[in-house]
């Protein structure tokens, strides 16, 4: 009697590859930590709850950490403890684990904000601010320095010392122009 071996879908690859993942698991997912510090976890459910995710990444007392899907679009969504994921739909990228207790400040186009996690990508900044994520940019303004154009799936850490600051805008273009 021969055993075959398991073949584990390696989830953030079948994405990238632009096929959506098998029915079944288990798979191989990324999570990362409060750092941005990735390590590779296996999940054997298709539809892990967010205590599973955070378990199965090694750490204990569930209740003291948050989980965020990392979706495709770039937009960062809770997952809370008992709330599931689907990773045979092709949205879940990867997941991002936090301790609950921070919460961090960030200003944009003069509005202040408070977010529960340091990171945020340049999507949500976008939504958070209010305007049509296919007609503006986003920028980090950085004292000094040029201001930083931020990608839609671009992390931007908040945990920096200081309010950090962005504003929205259209991007320059050269449309219509003479060259």
């Amino acid at each position: 009697m021969t055993i075959e071996p398991i073949e584990i879908e390696d989830l953030l690859a079948c994405l990238r590859a632009g096929r959506k993942p098998r029915d079944h698991g288990p798979y191989q997912v990324m999570v990362g930590d409060h750092d941005l510090n990735y390590t590779t976890t296996i999940i054997d459910d298709p539809v892990p709850t967010g205590r599973q995710i955070i378990e199965g990444a090694g750490l204990r007392n569930a209740e003291d950490h948050l989980v965020f899907q990392v979706l495709r679009n770039g937009e960062l969504e809770e997952l809370r403890l008992e709330e599931t994921a689907d990773l045979r739909s092709g949205d879940v990228e990867r997941f991002l684990v936090f301790p609950s207790a921070a919460s961090f400040r960030f200003d944009i186009d003069g509005k202040r904000l408070e977010w529960g996690y340091k990171v945020i990508s340049g999507l949500v900044l976008k939504r958070l601010a209010g305007v049509d994520p296919t007609k503006f940019g986003i920028w980090q303004v950085i004292p000094g320095q040029d201001d930083i154009p931020i990608g839609d799936t671009d992390l931007v850490c908040l945990a920096s010392d200081g309010l950090e600051h962005f504003f929205t805008g259209v991007p320059q273009t050269t449309e219509g122009g003479v060259v």
